[in-house]
């Protein structure tokens, strides 16, 4: 299988494509990284060096791909964090690309805008872009809770409330969306849930929460939903597989006490979680 990532990066440390391709690696597809930006470390910090790169910069990159004759061997693209408007149209002119030498390749767009707490963190004219034009394109979306309240203008209470933001973000194009930081009213204190629908019906898996924060997380579990969902073509199975491994990544990063999600030394996760959590049908 092999996969286009089209992210941010980072030399140090774990988010955007220094997350999420290392997983899918694991798994053993082949990834084709395309980096919008390469910064020395995450923005989180608080000072970081390096720089952001433009559309006209990955549109060089897919070029180059292209000449080498393979788009049509590529079976999907994923996109994380969007720098600008710029980098999302060429991020959707490479789904393009892909697509008119596989029409079979899926797109994940990870709609990344905001989160509880933080609100909204992109550039202006990110939402926007990301609601009118990145996810009716994408066959895949993997918003969190913020996003899909956003994404959908459906305030979120109840499992109720789920349902319909994610009926209506399905009713814009994706056919799969999946849903992280799930937090409603019959969510326990001490859980945290992950949702996921496709057209066969809607999942839920809930596991403990862990008091954790760290970067990168989102990036990593969307990559592995994105490939598990490829491989089995079932949006209960790549929810159950992708929220065991985060779990288990997490918990290990807890332990370690670790600002830094531990992608290389818990990568056995990834492939065999230590808890599997089975998806429960809502």
């Amino acid at each position: 299988m092999n996969i286009l990532s089209i992210q941010s990066h980072v030399a140090y440390g774990h988010v955007g494509n220094a997350s999420a391709t290392f997983p899918m690696q694991r798994l053993g597809v082949d990834v084709w990284p395309i980096h919008t930006v390469q910064f020395s470390n995450h923005t989180g910090y608080g000072s970081w060096k390096g720089r952001v790169f433009d559309g006209g910069m990955i549109d060089e990159v897919m070029e180059g791909i292209a000449e080498r004759g393979v788009l049509a061997s590529c079976d999907g693209v994923i996109s994380g964090y969007m720098g600008s408007a710029d980098i999302g149209h060429a991020i959707l002119s490479a789904v393009e690309r892909v697509r008119a030498a596989d029409p079979k390749a899926l797109y994940c767009c990870d709609p990344v805008i905001g989160d509880v707490g933080r609100g909204v963190f992109v550039r202006p004219g990110i939402p926007e872009f990301m609601r009118e034009q990145a996810v009716p394109a994408a066959d895949i979306v993997t918003p969190n809770q913020f996003e899909l309240e956003l994404l959908t203008d459906v305030e979120i209470k109840t499992i109720a409330d789920a349902h319909r933001a994610v009926e209506a973000l399905r009713d814009a194009g994706p056919k799969v969306v999946m849903v992280t930081s799930l937090v409603t009213e019959e969510t326990p204190g001490d859980s945290i849930d992950l949702m996921a629908a496709d057209a066969k019906g809607s999942w839920r898996v809930r596991t403990p929460k862990l008091d954790v924060s760290v970067n990168g997380a989102g990036d990593a579990i969307a990559a592995l939903f994105f490939t598990h969902y490829l491989r089995e073509e079932s949006a209960a199975a790549a929810l159950s597989k992708a929220a065991s491994s985060i779990y288990g990544l997490l918990k290990r990063t807890k332990e370690a006490g670790s600002r830094e999600i531990l992608t290389v030394a818990a990568q056995d996760e990834f492939v065999t979680p230590s808890q599997v959590f089975e998806p429960q049908a809502i």
